[in-house]
Parts: C-alpha cells; structure tokens; sequence
C-alpha cells in the first residue's frame, strides 16, 4: 500500500481540486438549507460520503470550508458592481451606477438566499479575511472612480485622496457590509439614491 501512495502525487493534484469542489459544493447545499451554524463537518462527511478525517486532510475547519463558500457570494457581488460600473461613461455616474449595484445585489442574495447571505454577515462579523478582501475590493475600486473623477475636473482635488475615499466608503459602509444590510433593508431604495446625491454634492469642484 505504501509503494501505491507513493506512486501517487503524479494525479493528486486534479483529484484535490475535484475532491475540494465536492466539499464544497456539499457544504453550499448544507448551509443554504441548515445554515452555517447548525451544520458542521460530520454533516458534510455524511452528505458526500467521506470520512470526517478526509475532509480535514483538504480544509483545516468548518471556517476554512466557509471561507471558500463566503469568498464566491462577494466575488458574485463583485462582479455585478463591475459590471455595472462598466456600462458608466462618466466618474458620476460609475459612482451611482456602484453604489446601487452593491445594494441591489446584496439585497437580492438576502432575500433569495438567505442562508448563503448569513455566512457573508458571520464572515464580516468574524473579520474573515474574505470578508476584509471584499471591502478592500470596494475601496479600491471607488478610489479610482474618485482619481479618474479628479483628472477630468468632474471632482474637487483639494482633500486628500485617501481621506476622500475613506469618508465616502464610511457613508457607503452601512449597505458594503453584510451584517449591517441586514439591518438596513427598508432603505435600500431611497438610501443609495439620497446618499449618492449628498456624496456627489461634497465632491463638486
């Protein structure tokens, strides 16, 4: 048995990759009907037929399994900001364009998966760090809405950068994170509008 394992490793790495995906995709059906708290490993082990001790060999906990599951969610929410902001030909309106995908999207996945939603909240409440990569990702893109605004003379260049995107991200920070949305659906219509406005008025030239 030993010889065998050791001639091994050539096809490992696929087998991994499959191994993992499986995992994961177990854990996605487990927690979109159970939720992340009330599911744990043995659960999962079960569910794909594995030993628990073979789950651990690909992912070293419960979180680690969560973190792959919470980093597709946000990249999901990602993707739908830069796809909307793609479509924007001016600072102005890549600026509104961002600041209501974010919240369309977020709201969408609370309302039509809710169990998926709550491991994005439990990951910005625990400071997963995909939970700190996504807000990272929303900063930099709204820093480079704000320069490109800067160039065209579209935005005032006296404060700051940095201190300009770091006011406007706490504006937006209540609809960035999960665990705060949650609290805050019944102005996700008129909030990014109004807010979007107030923003854009403080970077006027």
């Amino acid at each position: 048995m030993s010889e065998n394992a050791s001639s091994a490793p050539q096809s490992r790495g696929p087998s991994d990759h499959s191994v993992r995906e499986q995992i994961v995709e177990a854990a996605e059906e487990h927690f979109s009907h159970y939720g992340y708290e009330k599911t744990t490993v043995s659960d999962l082990a079960k569910a794909i037929g594995f030993s628990k001790a073979y789950i651990y060999k690909f992912f070293d906990s419960k979180q680690a399994i969560g973190e792959a599951i919470c980093s597709k969610v946000l990249n999901a929410i990602v993707e739908a900001i830069e796809e909307a902001v793609a479509g924007a030909s001016t600072p102005t309106e890549k600026f509104r364009k961002m600041f209501k995908a974010l919240v369309t999207t977020g709201s969408d996945l609370f309302f039509n998966d809710r169990k998926l939603y709550d491991i994005a909240a439990h990951s910005a409440g625990e400071g997963w760090p995909s939970a700190r990569a996504y807000a990272q990702h929303i900063k930099q893109m709204l820093l480079e809405i704000i320069r490109e605004g800067r160039e065209s003379g579209e935005f005032e260049r006296k404060t700051p950068l940095d201190e300009t995107v770091h006011s406007i991200f706490l504006v937006m920070h209540p609809y960035v994170n999960p665990l705060l949305l949650q609290h805050n659906l019944d102005l996700v219509e008129d909030g990014p509008v109004q807010l979007s406005s107030l923003v854009l008025r403080s970077l006027a030239p």
